[in-house]
C-alpha cells in the first residue's frame, strides 16, 4: 500500500482502510464498512483512503479519464443513507461503448443508474469556475450509463464509506450521440431506464442536483480544492438522474435520455 502523508491524522486508519478495501478486489468477496477505522463522517480521511488507492492503481498502470459525482440525486442518497454528493476517480479499464457486454462478476454487487456523461475540451485548473466558465469548458456529452459496485458487504455504507471505496464506481458506458450544450439543456432531460429483472428506473436533469450542469460545477471547485483539478479530454459522470438499479447475470439494461439518445449494456455471466 502506498503511504499517504494525513495532517493531523492517524496514518496507519487511512492505510488499514484502503488495506481492507484492497482485500475486497483481491478476493472478489465484499468486507465490513471502513468507517470503523477512519469515521462514518469524515471526509478528509475517506478521500485520503481514496487517494491511496488511487495511486496504487496508477502505479499498477491504470490511466485516469475522468471523474464521477455521486450522490447527487435525492431518490439515491434516500437509497443509501447519505445527504451530500461525493466524487470518485474514472480508470481507462472501466470505460465501455454503447451495447458493450461486461462480466457480471467483474464489479461487486452491481447497481446501475443512468446520467449525463460531459467530455471537456479545456482545462479547469483556476479561476472563478462558476456555471459560465464550466459551461465554456465541456465539448459535449452523451448519454451514459454507470456500474455502481460496492466493496462493502451489503451496500452498507456511510458517506466515508462509499468515498474511500471511490465513490462506488465500477464501470461506465457512453452512448454514441454527441450533443453539445447547444443543442440541448441538461437541466431538461427526462430520463427512463429498463431492465431485464427489475422495475424500471425514471428521471430528470432536475433530479441531479437541479441541473447536471451544477454536478460538474460541484466537482470542478472539489478537484482543484483536492488538488487535482479537471483537465481537457477527461470524461465527466454527472451522477443520477433517478434511482438506481440491482443487476443480475444475463440483464439487458437500456436508458433514453431526452435529446441524447439511448445506451445500453449486457451483463453476461
Amino acid at each position: 500500500m502506498s503511504e499517504t502523508v494525513v495532517d493531523g491524522r492517524d496514518v496507519s486508519a487511512v492505510n488499514r482502510a484502503a488495506a481492507r478495501l484492497q482485500d475486497a478486489t483481491r478476493s472478489g468477496v465484499p468486507v465490513a464498512p471502513v468507517r470503523d477505522l477512519i469515521g462514518r463522517y469524515d471526509i478528509e480521511a475517506a478521500y485520503a483512503v481514496q487517494s491511496a488507492m488511487t495511486l496504487d492503481r496508477l502505479a499498477a498502470g491504470a490511466v485516469i479519464v475522468g471523474r464521477k459525482v455521486g450522490l447527487t440525486s435525492e431518490a439515491v442518497q434516500r437509497q443509501v443513507g447519505v445527504d451530500q454528493p461525493d466524487f470518485g476517480v474514472l480508470f481507462d479499464d472501466m470505460a465501455y461503448g454503447d451495447g458493450a457486454t461486461i462480466s457480471w462478476r467483474s464489479i461487486l454487487q452491481p447497481r446501475v443508474e443512468a446520467e449525463i456523461a460531459f467530455v471537456l475540451k479545456e482545462d479547469l485548473v483556476d479561476g472563478d469556475l462558476d456555471v459560465d466558465r464550466v459551461r465554456g469548458a465541456i465539448d459535449y456529452a452523451v448519454a451514459a450509463l454507470e456500474i455502481c459496485g460496492s466493496r462493502i458487504a451489503g451496500w452498507d455504507i456511510s458517506v466515508a464509506d462509499t468515498v474511500a471505496d471511490n465513490a462506488s464506481a465500477g464501470a461506465f458506458v457512453l452512448g454514441a450521440q454527441r450533443r453539445t450544450l447547444d443543442e440541448f439543456s441538461p437541466g431538461d432531460v427526462e430520463m427512463h431506464m429498463s431492465l431485464t429483472s427489475a422495475e424500471d428506473s425514471t428521471g430528470s436533469g432536475a433530479a441531479c442536483l437541479g441541473d447536471p450542469l451544477n454536478a460538474v460545477v460541484w466537482l470542478a471547485r472539489q478537484a482543484l480544492a483536492f488538488g487535482s483539478p479537471l483537465v481537457a479530454g477527461q470524461v465527466i459522470l454527472s451522477g443520477a438522474l433517478g434511482p438506481m438499479r440491482p443487476v443480475v447475470a444475463g440483464d439487458i439494461v437500456n436508458a433514453t435520455v431526452t435529446g441524447l439518445g439511448s445506451v445500453s449494456v449486457r451483463f453476461s455471466h
